[in-house]
């Protein structure tokens, strides 16, 4: 609240106060030594250069009520009073002066005939004036009135070029005010040279006006940041508190918007006005609590929000003369404020929050700038734009700081909780692995064994459709895990022999009875030019021939489906092939053509209920084509069948493609080839025991089970067994240990590992504890053959 006090005590406050501050206004821009003064309502401005701008303050006559008529001579009755001048804050016999009034200033200015060509700058009044200068109307802004009636209230800085060669200037300033809770003018009249004063206004119209450019950018890209980012409600507060203080600096004190708008309503932009200082205390409130709730304090936040929120409601329905009388109240607010917000930022400090040096550094700009705002205010000091705006700048910036290492914690953060995320994924997914493979290679292995066993056709045929499932489960299980794989960016690839011809003619024989089932016809090609084996990953290159063939069975429902393996180039060390499978189904659109390759995906929804499958195949297919430095390629019509295709170049082997040996080839039911040789199985569950079991003893070998590593090495005789298979999951000593403690005690019997787990998870921990090679469950009884031939010839 203003206090009731004297012209004179209120003068020699801000005297006592300007003589402390005096050090620090000198090192402002447009500060000056002591300049001349009006006396008795004469301002004798001969004999000087205004080399620098004059305020035009001192003495003025001061005729309260009275709306004197212009005229070239001084009246020489008015009172004396201290320009510029709020009749508001004047007592007269013992009573101060009401709000709602109107009343006439007049000044005397000597001026020397030679003097240089000047200008004058006419600040904003409460509310309205007519400036009379040598009797005619020089200045009008607003109407002024004696009566409410006819008033008209603007504010707007305006300029009055002097006339060369005048000497002297009578200054009639009428002042009415039936709108605002004050009355009068605070700003002093400026008179300088024409290009000075004129240089001066241009170069505050351009701090405001990029200044408020800036904070609108700004505040426009922290919400497109909040709208477009992760929701971070202290990004969506500051960035409302940037645009609705960007009116505080083009639509106040200076008063840029009304230059630039002159016709805009003064009611709106009174309203505006204080409500853009209302709201941005409280955004800045706000926005302080959800930057550092930890450290906030909930009641004293709220308190100032119902303030806050209480003060722009009064601001919008009340008229000017009432919700202007808010101020001061409200500078009390911003007081606790500018006390409260710097103590949240030390607590965030002291704590290591993220960013709140910067935020501490901000608060320290924002006082320095509410100082110089507030200690104006009263008078008490220059407006030092220049200061203010640096402060401004300075405090927008540092912010942005907190929200830029705001945001780079939580990215940060969110990286983590992803990274640890997919470490639960791949756990999940491996666990899923060995819980589903586990059931299954009981449930593969005992179909093959029931297969083996002549049994009746109609038997035959329910375990195809068994064992078609069991596999088709498998692949799902498999395609899943792999992608994630590929995803995480750990899939390998082998560089190994491999005969590539070979492959293609087991994968079109594995697929023979599913093309029997459809009626269609599978057919194979190979290029009898192709002699040489081939260096590259055979496990790889099947997946990728094995998914397209199987796919395009899937959707063909009549006609064929050919697997056409052509060379293309080769020389002496390189071969280039292209792969094709080409089927006479559905067929596939142009619009939906890339849309196949997406993960989970397929070209209709219906295709998934109509023919099954994830999804994943052709996703699969690309991503390791793309690996290998090739790309899966597509012709298609809808009703005329597909054609998937790639084009890939390898290194060829020394050796040319020769008949499969018996290593290959997994013996019949005469056959015993393990005859005489003794194998110690180590497994916990019992299904997977008769699996291996009945395999290894149909091929002549003698099998000793183990249920534990433990017993493993109790039970294990180097100068009986000649391998040893071995689960690695198993309670009271795993698959692992055992290996170990078989390792220390000097045997050196063959181990294989029996495990649902994916090789690359597991194969440096078994290379480490001893273990040869990995057989993967379920296991395939051509697969399991084959290697317990390998290891017990290398053995031999």
């Amino acid at each position: 609240m203003f206090l009731k006090r004297s012209t004179a005590n209120r003068m020699n406050l801000r005297k006592y106060i300007l003589s402390i501050l005096w050090i620090f206004c000198a090192l402002s821009p447009g500060f000056a030594a002591q300049k001349p003064l009006a006396r008795k309502g004469v301002l004798d401005l001969r004999g000087n250069s205004f080399s620098t701008n004059i305020e035009l303050k001192g003495q003025w006559r001061f005729y309260w009520k009275e709306l004197l008529k212009p005229s070239q001579e001084l009246q020489q009755k008015g009172r004396m009073v201290d320009f510029p001048f709020r009749w508001t804050d004047y007592q007269i016999n013992g009573k101060t002066l009401p709000s709602f009034g109107y009343a006439s200033y007049e000044l005397q200015v000597l001026l020397d005939k030679n003097a240089p060509a000047l200008r004058l700058q006419m600040p904003d009044v409460y509310s309205a004036y007519h400036l009379y200068i040598n009797g005619e109307l020089a200045l009008q802004d607003g109407t002024v009135s004696e009566q409410a009636k006819g008033f008209i209230p603007h504010w707007e800085v305006k300029f009055l070029n002097i006339k060369p060669g005048t000497d002297t200037l009578n200054f009639m300033l009428q002042i009415a005010n039936f709108a605002h809770k004050k009355g009068g003018m605070t700003s002093s009249m400026v008179l300088g040279d024409k290009n000075k004063v004129g240089l001066e206004r241009r170069r505050i119209e351009a701090i405001d006006l990029l200044l408020t450019g800036c904070l609108i950018m700004g505040g426009f890209f922290f919400l497109g940041l909040y709208l477009l980012g992760n929701r971070d409600k202290a990004i969506l507060l500051f960035s409302l508190y940037s645009i609705v203080y960007s009116y505080r600096i083009i639509g106040t004190d200076n008063y840029v918007l009304h230059t630039l708008i002159p016709d805009v309503s003064w009611y709106l932009t009174l309203r505006l006005e204080y409500l853009s200082l209302f709201l941005g205390i409280c955004l800045f409130g706000l926005y302080t609590k959800a930057l550092y709730p930890e450290d906030s304090s909930k009641w004293f936040s709220n308190s100032v929000t119902a303030i806050c929120l209480s003060f722009c409601t009064a601001t919008l329905l009340l008229p000017p003369l009432y919700f202007t009388q808010l101020i001061n109240p409200f500078l009390l607010v911003t007081v606790l404020c500018l006390v409260y917000i710097p103590y949240v930022y030390t607590k965030a400090y002291k704590k290591g929050r993220p960013g709140a040096v910067y935020a501490l550094a901000s608060c320290i700009a924002l006082m320095s700038v509410f100082a110089i705002s507030l200690l104006n205010y009263y008078l008490l000091l220059p407006k030092l734009q220049l200061t203010s705006f640096l402060g401004y700048v300075a405090f927008f910036f540092l912010q942005s700081l907190v929200l830029s290492h705001r945001v780079s914690f939580q990215l940060k953060k969110a990286r983590e909780e992803a990274e640890l995320g997919l470490i639960a994924k791949s756990e999940f997914l491996s666990t899923m692995s060995h819980e589903i493979r586990t059931p299954l290679n009981a449930v593969i292995g005992m179909s093959h064994l029931l297969l083996q066993k002549n049994p009746r056709e109609d038997q035959r045929k329910e375990l195809d459709v068994m064992l078609f499932s069991a596999n088709n489960l498998l692949a799902i299980v498999n395609d899943i895990l792999d992608y994630n794989k590929i995803e995480a960016g750990k899939i390998t690839f082998e560089h190994i022999e491999m005969d590539l011809a070979s492959i293609a003619r087991n994968i079109v024989s594995g697929l023979q009875s599913a093309a029997q089932d459809r009626n269609i016809e599978l057919r194979l090609h190979i290029d009898p030019n192709l002699k040489h084996k081939l260096m590259g990953d055979p496990t790889r290159t099947s997946q990728i021939i094995t998914n397209l063939v199987h796919n395009a069975i899937k959707f063909t429902l009549e006609g064929y489906v050919a697997l056409n393996i052509c060379l293309r180039e080769q020389t002496d060390t390189h071969a280039i092939l292209s792969v094709e499978v080409k089927d006479t189904g559905i067929g596939i659109s142009p619009e939906k053509q890339k849309l196949i390759f997406e993960r989970f995906t397929q070209a209709d929804s219906s295709t998934s209920r109509g023919f099954g499958g994830t999804g994943l195949g052709l996703a699969i297919c690309k991503k390791l084509l793309e690996l290998q430095q090739s790309s899966l390629q597509l012709v298609s019509e809808p009703g005329k069948g597909a054609n998937f295709f790639f084009i890939q170049e390898f290194e060829k082997s020394t050796k040319t493609v020769e008949q499969q040996t018996m290593e290959n080839k997994t013996p019949g039911e005469a056959d015993k080839p393990f005859t005489g040789i003794s194998i110690l199985l180590v497994e916990d569950n019992a299904m997977n025991v008769l699996v291996a079991q009945n395999f290894l003893q149909r091929w002549g070998a003698k099998v000793d089970v183990a249920v534990n590593g433990m017993e493993a090495v109790e039970k294990l005789m180097p100068e009986k067994h000649r391998l040893i298979l071995m689960d690695l999951n198993m309670p009271v000593m795993d698959g692992y240990e055992a290996a170990v403690k078989i390792r220390k005690l000097g045997i050196r019997t063959p181990i294989l590992a029996l495990t649902a787990n994916l090789p690359h998870e597991i194969e440096e921990r078994a290379l480490r504890s001893g273990i040869n090679d990995i057989v993967v469950k379920p296991f395939l009884p051509d697969e399991l053959y084959r290697k317990v031939l390998h290891h017990i010839n290398i053995a031999e």
